[in-house]
């Protein structure tokens, strides 16, 4: 029997229930993996709430792991019980010693690339992808502002950021996670959750402001967020961790902003997508590019490990280990 934990219905992290499950069998098309860890994402307390409804309950969270195939379905001919994969992405399920998948959801880990790092980074390594290379293109030169730098995503953007060549303001709400954001390449940091962060990005950017701006905190920060963004900018609205957004109205562009709302999960629906930004991901793990784990919780702990991420005390990514 392995363990599964169970949301029973959308609320707080008393509605996660562990239990015993047999292993399930997989039809044509899917394999079987048996997790050597689970990421863990705001995604999943989206859905835990019900921000992000699922289709029915009780319903297992979680969109990304990383294990080895147990069993594979019929024909499925690109992998073979003991490879090493990764994934992310629909369908949910990942709270789960072992979990059904697509077989088309699967992809290959290298030798040298842990389980553990792939887990906690493939979800917010593609967005990092997404991000960076579609909702607007970094390139050497190329300002941004990334908040919570030294978050499970911010701490991949600030590193692929300056991978790219771009100079990165970044901002974190301790000195503590200031260390981190710097440790990972962030060349200017915004210290504290009072801080004024667009009196700061001006005389950073000498008044123009940053060309793209990744705002997930959401609340009243995307409005500040957009007066980051010089003319013509983007700001990405990316997640809602610090409460909802209040409507954003059109005069608030002017002059010439672009306001962005990118889905990761749309975005990798498409298989063409996934597949590219999955090769990326994997490709930037080879280099050290990965997120950071803040910490590790049991399986059967996954609603401790929840309220850890819900409350923001975590400065890097967070897993669970079966």
């Amino acid at each position: 029997m392995d363990t599964v934990v169970t949301l029973q219905a959308p609320g707080g992290v008393d509605q996660l229930r562990v239990s015993e499950r047999a292993p399930q069998q997989p039809g044509a098309g899917e394999i079987r993996i048996r997790h050597d860890a689970i990421g863990m994402n705001f995604l999943d307390i989206y859905h835990r709430k019900g921000v992000y409804a699922l289709p029915a309950y009780p319903a297992v969270l979680g969109v990304e792991g990383a294990g080895v195939v147990e069993e594979v379905g019929a024909d499925v001919a690109a992998f073979a019980p003991g490879d090493r994969i990764a994934y992310a992405g629909t369908p949910v399920g990942a709270y789960a010693a072992t979990r059904l998948l697509p077989a088309q959801r699967a992809i290959r880990l290298p030798d040298e690339t842990p389980s553990r790092i792939a887990a906690a980074s493939m979800l917010k390594g593609m967005t990092a992808y997404m991000l960076l290379t579609q909702t607007y293109r970094v390139e050497p030169g190329t300002v941004i502002l990334v908040h919570a730098a030294a978050g499970g995503l911010g701490s991949i953007l600030v590193r692929w950021a300056r991978h790219l060549g771009a100079t990165v303001i970044g901002t974190v709400g301790t000195p503590e996670k200031g260390d981190l954001a710097r440790s990972y390449g962030a060349d200017h940091l915004i210290v504290g959750r009072d801080a004024d962060v667009v009196g700061e990005v001006k005389r950073l950017t000498s008044g123009r402001g940053v060309d793209v701006a990744y705002d997930g905190i959401g609340g009243h920060m995307l409005a500040k967020t957009i007066q980051c963004v010089r003319p013509f900018g983007v700001a990405a609205t990316i997640g809602q961790a610090g409460g909802a957004i209040p409507p954003v109205f059109v005069d608030e562009l002017r002059p010439g902003r672009s306001l962005a709302h990118p889905s990761i999960m749309a975005y990798i629906a498409n298989a063409a997508d996934y597949a590219a930004a999955a090769k990326s991901v994997v490709a930037t793990m080879g280099s050290g590019i990965a997120a950071t784990i803040a910490g590790e919780y049991a399986l059967e702990d996954a609603a401790e490990a929840q309220q850890h991420l819900e409350d923001g005390r975590a400065a890097g990514s967070l897993i669970l280990v079966p």
